[in-house]
């Protein structure tokens, strides 16, 4: 079993996997107030001149192995977020399959080769890669090493746990791919891009505190983020206090109690879109014990931005920031 995203770790790999297409349509009552739409966009940008990759090159994977790259004309991401930053490099049209995390449109009508997150090698192989791209989280081990061993390079890209890791992740990738200038290129967009919605944040004496929560109603998982959650960079950004983490949570997630949401004091609530709507939307959040005696529960100030894009830390983090801080601030900027 393996993580929805990188940051969602440790005991929640077994749940996520399970959990991750078992979300229900929004059931809320009509006429009841809804989140408010999110902004990230469901497509990516690429570059505007598509690069030539200069191949072969050699490597270094974050697994500890070199990786020599031949050829870039077959290649697999195995994350949503290594899939954005290949398509916005501009070598799209070079992806012969996805991962179920990959749902921006310019993907979604290639093959899946992973099942709850768990890699197919069998479906990987059977498409004549010749070049995977993998997270340190991928799996299962022995899927990856049959890949391996099938003499298919596989290049293991460090997690994302922050808006630090937008350059660097960027650069890894093109390196690979043989387009190391289109790599700074579009990490000098993405941070530019990113600084510029930072400007716009309003300055605030009293931040808002954001608890961030893992919600999947149909199979009764209900989590808040703590320290390592991955959520702290991107609400710091956005001028905010990540209640979780603030309020002594060590854990990646933990499970909500009533006493775990009073000492995170959220004024607004950060979830995943398909989260929300498997508990029903705002009418069901509040309704999970100790939501709504929350200042966020009382206001239903609620912030949710979809799940392929939330904790990505890629070519798109900039939209996801601006979707954050507009649903977090409104008209008071």
């Amino acid at each position: 079993m393996r993580r929805l995203r990188t940051r969602v770790a440790g005991a929640l790999l077994a749940v996520l996997a399970l959990t991750v297409t078992a979300c229900s349509s929004d059931s809320s009552p009509e006429g009841a107030p809804a989140a408010k739409a999110e902004a990230a966009a469901d497509r990516v940008e690429p570059l505007a001149d598509t690069p030539t990759p200069r191949l072969p090159v050699t490597v270094r994977s974050s697994d500890g192995r070199k990786v020599t790259v031949r050829d870039a004309e077959r290649i697999v991401p195995l994350s949503g977020s290594l899939s954005e930053i290949v398509f916005t490099l501009g070598l799209g049209d070079r992806v012969v399959a996805r991962d179920i995390t990959a749902t921006f449109a310019q993907a979604e009508k290639l093959p899946v080769v992973t099942r709850n997150h768990d890699v197919s090698a069998e479906s990987v192989l059977s498409l004549k890669p010749d070049l995977v791209l993998a997270e340190t989280s991928t799996g299962p081990d022995e899927a990856m090493d049959q890949i391996r061993d099938a003499g298919v390079p596989v290049l293991v890209v460090d997690p994302a746990k922050g808006l630090d890791d937008v350059g660097p992740r960027i650069n890894t990738v093109a390196r690979a791919l043989g387009v190391p200038a289109a790599g700074k290129e579009l990490t000098k967009r993405s941070e530019d891009r990113i600084a510029a919605v930072r400007k716009d944040i309003p300055k605030k004496t009293d931040k808002p505190r954001v608890a961030f929560l893992y919600l999947r109603g149909t199979a009764s998982v209900y989590l808040i983020g703590g320290k390592d959650s991955g959520a702290t960079s991107l609400l710091e950004a956005a001028g905010a206090v990540d209640g979780g983490a603030e309020s002594g949570l060590g854990k990646d997630f933990t499970t909500i109690t009533t006493e775990a949401l009073a000492e995170a004091a959220p004024d607004a609530i950060l979830v995943m879109s398909k989260g929300l709507e498997s508990v029903g939307g705002i009418d069901g959040l509040v309704k999970i014990p100790g939501v709504a005696q929350t200042p966020a529960g009382m206001e239903r100030r609620v912030v949710s931005i979809e799940d392929g894009v939330l904790l990505n830390y890629g070519p798109r983090t900039d939209e996801v920031l601006k979707s954050l801080v507009d649903q977090l601030y409104g008209d008071t900027k």
